[in-house]
């Protein structure tokens, strides 16, 4: 491989409303992936960065992470700033989501992710269970029993109640 460019000029913290959309891009965000996003945020922060680029105005223009641009426009969301053309933009822009599409699922390894993380938001956990679905991978939850395995009842009565924890419903 040859010399590969870096083309990250620096990590700022931009309020989102100062940002500008690309005009050209062709990806829209439906309601369920915003609540999902806005929950993970909420249960996690930021950890990724918005990409943008210089304009000849000064201003910055997003090439990726529209969808975090548009959530609040008074928040400050991390963002690299990168050193590209309009075409170059372009062209990453395109590219991105359809080069990380190409990855194929490693199932065991999807699968133990999806017993192992537990979420409290409920778009969150609509994204998983799509996600196992989406891949046929059944998620075994905790605290339920097996219809074809039915515990007999006690020989005593158990008065009371008592709480559980499911994680997937």
């Amino acid at each position: 491989m040859s010399h590969i460019r870096d083309r990250i000029k620096e990590l700022r913290r931009v309020r989102a409303g100062d940002l500008v959309a690309s005009p050209n891009n062709w990806r829209e965000h439906p309601k369920a992936q915003r609540d999902a996003l806005v929950g993970l945020l909420n249960e996690i922060g930021y950890a990724d960065a918005a990409l943008a680029r210089l304009l000849p105005d000064g201003r910055l223009g997003v090439v990726d992470g529209h969808l975090r641009q548009s959530l609040d426009p008074d928040q400050e969301i991390p963002v690299l700033v990168l050193d590209l053309t309009e075409e170059e933009a372009d062209k990453l822009m395109l590219t991105l989501d359809p080069l990380a599409a190409m990855a194929e699922a490693n199932q065991e390894a999807l699968g133990k992710l999806l017993q192992e993380i537990e979420t409290s938001n409920p778009a969150v956990q609509a994204m998983l269970d799509n996600l196992a679905a989406e891949y046929k991978i059944n998620i075994e939850v905790e605290g339920l029993t097996d219809p074809d395995e039915i515990p007999e009842p006690p020989d005593e009565a158990i008065s009371g109640t008592s709480r559980r924890s499911i994680r997937r419903q």
